[in-house]
């Protein structure tokens, strides 16, 4: 097919790609790919400028959306009234608990039918709002709009703030007065979101987004000057690694944070000298992770050195912080898994993750004391929130279930009380009591036992007659947390069981249980969806073909494996930009993510092994004559991470090899990117779309 040639529909059916040859030699293997003109050769203006994707590519976009559009219009009524439902449980005027620092306290919050957030503070014992950012008036200057951080200088004059206007999360900075709401003339482009203020509020750190969408550089700006004399105080010279800032516990430094999947380096920015020079705290060794938060003249380092696969907590003296001068604080206990750590002037908190269930331990830095925070349901969610201050005793953390609407506590670490801050509203009401949350382990084909977190009314008989929607995602590292969804609700009172499979990839059972899930491991994760599938089957809370499959992103790339693999046990799949191109993506070394991606999936090439293990399982590879669950893959023009053609490719190898099953779908959002629509309540949109697909596929709308 000639560029400017239409792909052509039958009447009254979906619309067929046509079939360009496009075969490659790699290792001996032919890799045909017909679908290959669906990639933009423009891809990266496309990023920052949609209206410039082919005409060709975009007809052919917008013919498989009209055919989405018309195949799921029976559903049109259902949609809407699912989308009223997940509004009615929103609290519209909701707002965020406000985090002190200094004489202020900062929070958000949304006015009645707002989408997007106001971001403002109040006198730090209470009082009025002042907002300083409007998200909606923001918003009404483009189709798409999306904070990307927001962060109040030191002495509280100014607030650093960004947004992405297309989805493409290339992020532009500005900074506003707080007294008079004005913006100042700095205008920083091509960034990625966020800042560490300098001490002296003059000045400030970002990084800055490359042409391929990677975050290599970090600049230092000084307020007044032009972004094009911005310092460039440190640059990553791997391509594969990935460079972020934060700011440390005490307020000290701007930690400069790279690494890749398997390896991480951290720097050290002093932020009292506006002329400082990265410090590193220990050299990049393979396979070596690490952190580091400050207190006084000494680092606390949260690390996997020392073979401790899990991570374990070390101490050493800021002067002297290379590895040689690590000592042990927290040792390594297998199957144990520290998350993350917060440090306060007294206290260390740390969260840790046992048998896919989180606690926090809060440990006196005084006394060497340690205790746990911890809930009694079968499955939760628990998280540190963070703060502003160094010098307290408050800890702010987040609990919830797939029951529970989510709690927030402060925490006194020495008194060790607790006060709910805020509960999750729902205003159409909720019960818990309606509802049960229970676990099971289901076993894999080569024994692991994969743990499946399950949700159902209370009136749900356990007789194999109900649709299930099984989640899954398993990779990176990633827990799924069994936290609480108001938009599950939906599914779940029209009988459906829900149910999320913490699958090898994750880390819910530790590290380990993510090392056994990624690269030459990869397939495990595949296999402990479907085992979760089956052993759901054989404890009777769903029967085969009666499952709906549902997974983004790296998890959308899950479903499209098990469609390959265990077509048989699903009624239908819902992928959201969904990673399905694995082996031409990794072959694609320009691409913004592939050489960050080796070390999760192998360099396919210039390592033969992981060619052929990648090629035995991409999904888009694995495309055979059978036939195939209904599917929806849903994707986004602008997205940097799971580009667009991703989908559309799957999709159109589907259509064109599949025996039977189906109907096969793809929808592309044309004004967004990874994350879907913007707005609170244009996101819902989406949601209601896929439902509503789940329930008309298995025989409810």
């Amino acid at each position: 097919m000639s560029r400017g040639q239409e792909s052509k529909g039958q009447e009254n059916g979906p619309p067929i790609a046509a079939r360009r040859p496009s075969p490659r030699l790699l290792h001996g293997v032919t890799v045909q790919d017909d679908y290959a003109w669906l990639k933009d050769e423009k891809w990266q203006e496309v990023l920052r400028d949609p209206s410039l994707l082919a005409p060709d590519i975009r007809t052919y976009l917008e013919a498989e959306n009209r055919f989405t559009e018309t195949h799921l219009a029976p559903t049109e009524a259902l949609q809407k009234t699912l989308v009223a439902e997940m509004r009615g449980r929103i609290k519209e005027d909701d707002s965020g608990v406000p985090t002190p620092d200094g004489p202020f306290a900062y929070l958000w919050k949304f006015r009645e039918g707002g989408q997007h957030e106001q971001i403002g503070r109040t006198p730090r014992d209470g009082g009025e709002m002042q907002t300083v950012l409007d998200g909606d008036a923001l918003a009404r200057e483009s189709d798409y709009f999306k904070f990307g951080g927001t962060r109040h200088s030191p002495d509280h004059r100014l607030v650093a703030w960004s947004a992405d206007v297309r989805g493409s999360e290339y992020f532009t900075l500005r900074v506003r007065r707080w007294e008079t709401g004005e913006d100042l003339p700095d205008i920083l482009e091509q960034t990625g979101g966020g800042v560490v203020w300098g001490r002296d509020s003059t000045f400030f750190y970002y990084v800055q987004v490359d042409d391929n969408h990677r975050p290599l550089k970090v600049f230092r700006h000084r307020l007044g000057t032009p972004q094009a004399v911005d310092v460039l105080v440190y640059e990553e010279k791997d391509v594969g690694w990935f460079t972020h800032i934060e700011k440390s516990s005490s307020g000290r430094f701007c930690v400069i944070a790279g690494g890749d999947h398997d390896t991480t380096e951290q720097h050290l920015l002093d932020l009292a000298q506006p002329d400082a020079v990265p410090r590193l705290v220990a050299p990049r060794e393979k396979g070596i992770r690490y952190s580091v938060e400050d207190r006084g003249e000494e680092l606390f380092i949260l690390t996997n050195e020392g073979g401790a696969i899990d991570f374990r907590i070390a101490i050493a003296p800021l002067a002297t912080p290379d590895r040689p001068h690590w000592r042990e604080l927290v040792p390594h206990r297998p199957g144990v898994y520290i998350l993350g750590i917060e440090l306060f002037a007294g206290h260390l908190a740390r969260l840790e993750r046992s048998n896919a269930l989180p606690s926090i331990v809060i440990r006196d830095l005084a006394t060497g004391t340690e205790h746990v925070i911890a809930f009694d349901e079968a499955a939760y969610s628990l998280d540190m929130a963070g703060g502003f201050e160094f010098e307290t005793t408050t800890l702010r953390f987040v609990y919830s279930s797939m029951t529970t609407p989510a709690e927030v506590y402060d925490y006194d670490m020495a008194g060790r009380t607790r006060t709910l801050r805020k509960r999750q509203q729902i205003p159409s009401g909720h019960d818990p009591a309606n509802y049960v949350t229970t676990r099971i382990l289901a076993p894999s084909h080569d024994g692991a036992e994969v743990p499946v977190s399950i949700l159902h009314r209370r009136d749900f008989k356990k007789d194999g007659s109900a649709p299930l929607l099984l989640y899954g995602y398993g990779s990176y590292g990633m827990a799924m947390p069994a936290s609480f969804s108001a938009n599950r609700l939906s599914l779940v009172d029209r009988g459906f069981v829900y149910a999320i499979a913490h699958i090898r990839g994750g880390s819910d059972k530790g590290w380990s249980w993510y090392l056994d899930g990624k690269r030459e491991k990869k397939t495990n994760t595949f296999d402990d969806f479907a085992a979760a599938g089956r052993a759901l089957i054989t404890s009777g809370y769903t029967s085969a073909g009666r499952i709906v499959g549902h997974g983004g992103s790296a998890g959308g790339m899950l479903m499209g494996a098990v469609a390959n693999r265990a077509g048989d046990l699903f009624a239908g799949i819902v992928a959201e930009v969904p990673f399905v191109d694995v082996l031409n993506t990794m072959l694609d070394d320009k691409l913004p993510l592939t050489p960050p991606e080796w070390p999760e999936w192998g360099n396919p090439i210039i390592d033969e092994a992981a060619f052929r293990y990648i090629l035995s399982y991409s999904p888009y590879d694995n495309v055979a004559a059978r036939d195939y669950p209904a599917i929806l893959a849903m994707g986004g023009l602008t997205d940097p991470r799971v580009t667009y053609w991703e989908p559309a490719k799957w999709i159109a190898r589907l259509r064109a090899t599949m025996t039977g099953g189906g109907p096969v779908l793809l929808r592309t959002n044309m004004g967004a990117g990874h994350g879907g629509s913007s707005g609170r309540f244009n996101r819902l949109d989406e949601v209601a779309i896929a439902y509503a697909f789940a329930l008309r596929t298995v025989g409810l709308a």
